[in-house]
């Protein structure tokens, strides 16, 4: 990863009894970003500390891009879509936060 790269991270709290469910569509939605130009690749996480809320779990997607202007791109073209589609199948169930990394060394 060179000093231009770029990590967006999305930290999310979903009720654990849509867990199968929710897992099975990020996979995808995680592999159709993936597949947007500029993207490098993602890790999915299950976040244990902090816990999440009782009768929730917690996850993180970190992406890696080749540059924030590739995630300019997305966040323009591709993102409201993508966002509405998660909406549309789990409502309220679950919680989003974000955040913007650039790499500085590796």
């Amino acid at each position: 990863m060179d000093a231009n790269a770029t990590i967006y991270e999305v930290n999310l709290e979903v009720e654990a009894e849509v867990r199968a469910d929710f897992l099975a569509w990020l996979r995808a939605h995680i592999a159709e970003i993936c597949a947007l130009p500029g993207f490098l690749g993602a890790d999915l996480h299950e976040v244990s500390e902090p816990a999440p809320a009782p009768g929730r779990i917690a996850l993180c997607v970190r992406y890696r891009l080749r540059d924030e202007a590739a995630l300019e791109a997305y966040l323009r073209e591709h993102a409201p879509r993508m966002r509405g589609d998660g909406m549309a199948r789990f409502g309220g169930r679950f919680a989003a936060t974000r955040r913007v990394m650039r790499v500085l060394s590796r």
